[in-house]
């Protein structure tokens, strides 16, 4: 067998043994179901508004879970190598043969498993919140794919980002920008009832298309009568989701490799020391 080869599939293994740990742990616990099960308070509380007929928790309920896959896939990436940049893992992944490919492969599949622990969590309370959801075979294909390409969208981004920061408190410098980006995506009130400036610019970033891929997939057709163009639009999903992936796939590699070369014993002395200043 191939080292890469054999350092993917032990990456595989480690993001599984690395995400049962995540659920082992109450902080760890909380940090993971704390923000579905706030998201679940806020629907409860907006089962009594409409928007143009529609209920509006039958709206935002699939568009929190499109945002889940976004803060999940760009925080959750970023915050995991940012302090495993600081505590020395990644420095010994990198002095291992193959390690950053084990080690890459690893935090990509522990990722993508909160991604769909946190839909799920969304989801299936919500069922008994939501009485149109639409949760035929399609609707579930539909979520499948738009679940696993938002993953490849965001988890490229959260690692630049990651390799970017200098520190794990520099978080909030990723976590003001995406809740501005909600703001504008359509995910707490329909985009079509924003200025038309702002509805252009949403529609760059992934948010807003993960929110309408996820309503797509949960929703009645007759639902894409509040969008902006009254239609679920699912080559334009595919297209730009899909820029995002290939654009975060190929500057991924790049940020990584140099932030990789910069790592060493000394560098990690210095971040643990002015840790230890800090605290």
């Amino acid at each position: 067998m191939h080292p890469m080869v054999y350092a993917a599939r032990t990456g595989l293994r480690r993001g599984l043994i690395e995400f049962r740990q995540t659920y082992s742990t109450a902080t760890d616990l909380f940090g993971q179901i704390f923000w579905p099960l706030a998201m679940g308070v806020v629907l409860f509380f907006m089962r009594g508004d409409t928007f143009d007929g529609v209920p509006l928790v039958t709206l935002v309920l699939p568009s929190v879970m499109g945002m889940s896959i976004v803060f999940t896939g760009v925080l959750g990436t970023s915050g995991v190598l940012c302090v495993e940049r600081e505590d020395g893992t990644l420095l010994r992944a990198r002095t291992t043969p193959y390690g950053m490919v084990g080690y890459l492969v690893g935090k990509t599949t522990m990722v993508t498993y909160w991604i769909v622990v946190g839909v799920l969590i969304l989801l299936v309370p919500g069922m008994f919140l939501v009485d149109d959801l639409d949760l035929g075979v399609g609707s579930w294909l539909t979520l499948l794919w738009v679940v696993l390409l938002g993953a490849v969208a965001t988890l490229p981004l959260g690692a630049v980002i990651g390799s970017l920061l200098p520190n794990p408190r520099s978080q909030g410098l990723v976590t003001l920008p995406l809740a501005g980006l909600i703001a504008i995506s359509g995910i707490f009130y329909p985009l079509a009832a924003l200025p038309a400036w702002l509805q252009t610019v949403g529609q760059v970033f992934p948010v807003y298309w993960l929110g309408l891929g996820v309503r797509s997939a949960l929703l009645p057709d007759e639902a894409a009568a509040v969008e902006v163009t009254g239609s679920w639009r699912h080559l334009e999903t595919i297209g730009v989701l899909g820029a995002w992936a290939v654009a975060g796939l190929v500057l991924a590699p790049i940020v990584l490799r140099r932030m990789a070369r910069r790592e060493a014993g000394s560098a990690m002395a210095a971040r643990r020391d002015a840790a230890l200043r800090r605290a």
